[in-house]
């Protein structure tokens, strides 16, 4: 006998306060800032039993070294959840956090499980060689496959689509300037408070002089990113890095970050049995690939099958939260399915506020949907582009 699709409700979200790269977080481990979001989102749900949680799916774009071993069931342990739930890690690049998001969901939908947590984490400060300093890449397609798109650098990609989009790089600096612009207006506005646990960074270093190791500690409770120094003058200096005569430069592309962030997705049964207020309903997600070598446009693809899910159109989007990982293919993504400027990015993007690769779907989500919480928008989507061309989208309703 057929089951009947249920409904999955989001009834908490919150992230860590964003840093740079080697930045507030330089001594932080991945599993650690994943146990503190994982603490986060639970203390937003109280009464409800941890013993109710299914599993614990965490995005990861680079699962190895000190964010691999599964870091999903490390964190969820240092976090002190009990040891009967499971936890998984899966990785689509910069889609993980959003993957994490949609998969938690369809197994509320699907009757496998009644409590569960996505969440996302990333130290781009511990993996240094996802920028390059080793070579991860088979020698083979670098050498022979240049065809297929997978040996451009992601910068090269956004290049492309600003030839190909016709993107300037005037509109490329002013966008970039406007995400700084927005996130530090929203900083000052107190709009991020309700998202974000702040998280106590204790380090212990070295004092040469005497010997002696000397303990800091500091509270990170504000986003590091975002620069309120930011002009047309500075922006316009900066040279491009990837292309000798291209329009792609560190300042119209996202910061290399490091960050966390979790949801706490639940069943309507549990809803009621807990008294839970949700936050939004699931209401779709899609995920389709496109030329590697134009990656950035990836969600053209995906944006109108997770509409199409949800039984909307771009129309009733209040709020779109798209990863500007190169102000290039944002721009190219916006004009290419004609989406209204004015509900993107509210808050500012990765641009301004970082992106941590594979947390930035499940930190990107708790920021739509305490978004439309705060403004009385109906409907958000999460979007993104994904290295090797692709392109994901997901879906929220706010109730």
């Amino acid at each position: 006998m057929s089951k009947q699709i249920q409904d999955a409700y989001i009834v908490a979200a919150t992230r860590l306060p964003v840093a740079k790269r080697q930045g507030m977080y330089r001594h932080v481990r991945p599993d650690d800032m994943l146990a503190r979001v994982i603490q986060g989102v639970l203390a937003q749900a109280p009464g409800l039993d941890p013993r109710r949680i299914g599993d614990v799916i965490v995005g990861c774009a680079m699962p190895e070294a000190e964010q691999g071993m599964n870091v999903a069931r490390i964190g969820l342990l240092l976090a002190g959840l009990p040891d009967s739930v499971p936890g998984l890690t899966i990785n689509r690049f910069c889609a993980s956090g959003l993957q994490a998001v949609a998969d938690a969901a369809n197994r509320i939908r699907l009757g496998e499980a009644d409590v569960m947590i996505a969440a996302g984490t990333e130290s781009m400060s511990v993996m240094p060689q996802i920028m390059g300093n080793k070579v991860a890449m088979n020698p083979a397609i670098l050498a022979n496959a240049e065809h297929l798109g997978i040996a451009y650098g992601m910068g090269l990609t956004a290049e492309k689509v600003a030839q190909r989009w016709q993107v300037s790089r005037e509109d490329q600096d002013a966008f970039a300037l406007a995400s700084h612009q927005k996130a530090c207006a929203a900083i000052a506005a107190g709009h991020f408070a309700a998202e974000i646990t702040p998280h106590l960074v204790r380090e212990q270093l070295p004092d040469l002089s005497s010997g002696a190791v000397r303990v800091r500690e500091f509270t990170a409770e504000v986003d590091e990113g975002p620069r309120a120094d930011a002009s047309p003058a500075t922006l316009a200096k900066l040279r491009p890095v990837f292309h000798a005569r291209g329009s792609v430069t560190a300042g119209n592309s996202s910061q290399m970050s490091d960050g966390a962030g979790a949801v706490l997705l639940v069943s309507e049964k549990v809803l009621k049995a807990f008294n839970l207020t949700p936050l939004a309903r699931f209401a779709g997600f899609a995920v389709r690939g496109v030329a590697p070598d134009v990656m950035g446009i990836g969600p053209v693809a995906a944006i109108p099958e997770a509409l199409a899910q949800a039984g909307i159109g771009a129309s009733a989007l209040d709020w779109i939260e798209l990863n500007e990982a190169f102000a290039a293919q944002s721009l190219a993504v916006i004009r290419a399915l004609d989406l209204d400027p004015s509900r993107i990015n509210p808050l500012g993007g990765a641009i301004a506020l970082g992106h941590p690769l594979g947390a930035t779907g499940a930190i990107r989500t708790a920021t739509v949907v305490h978004g439309l919480q705060r403004t009385g928008g109906r409907y958000g989507m999460v979007t993104m582009c994904i290295g090797t061309g692709m392109g994901a989208a997901g879906i929220f309703e706010r109730l």
